[in-house]
């Protein structure tokens, strides 16, 4: 019997018609900024997996899809790099002394960061 409360459909007299009562429910990820991770995930999905896309739109799972896959390349892109850095000679002392190397060895370990998170979690 609950089931059925839920959807049911309620209206509202606006002037001389009635309108539907539509409420789009809450969700934990409201407030989050999609980021350019989430953004990827999404222009993938529009353009090559449709039916998927489609499918999470029609669910209400879409945007929670998004915001998850942007969290975890974050996250994904950040323990990479830290890594890379602590298997290379990389200290932060050259941060002082060779600027120029380490904000080039940095771009480096973002960068394949980002092309095995790519690869492992938007284009999947």
């Amino acid at each position: 019997m609950e089931n059925e409360r839920e959807n049911e459909i309620t209206y509202r007299k606006e002037g001389d018609y009635y309108v539907t009562n539509l409420v789009i429910p809450k969700d934990e990820y409201a407030n989050y900024y999609i980021g350019k991770y989430g953004h990827l995930r999404l222009t993938y999905l529009k353009e090559n997996r449709k039916a998927e896309y489609t499918i999470m739109l029609m669910n209400g799972t879409l945007r929670k899809h998004i915001v998850q896959i942007d969290i975890d390349a974050k996250n994904r892109v950040e323990n990479i790099v830290n890594s890379l850095k602590s298997q290379s000679d990389l200290t932060e002392e050259m941060k002082n002394f060779d600027p120029l190397y380490w904000v080039g060895m940095m771009n480096n370990f973002k960068n394949q960061a980002e092309e095995i998170v790519l690869k492992e979690l938007i284009y999947v």
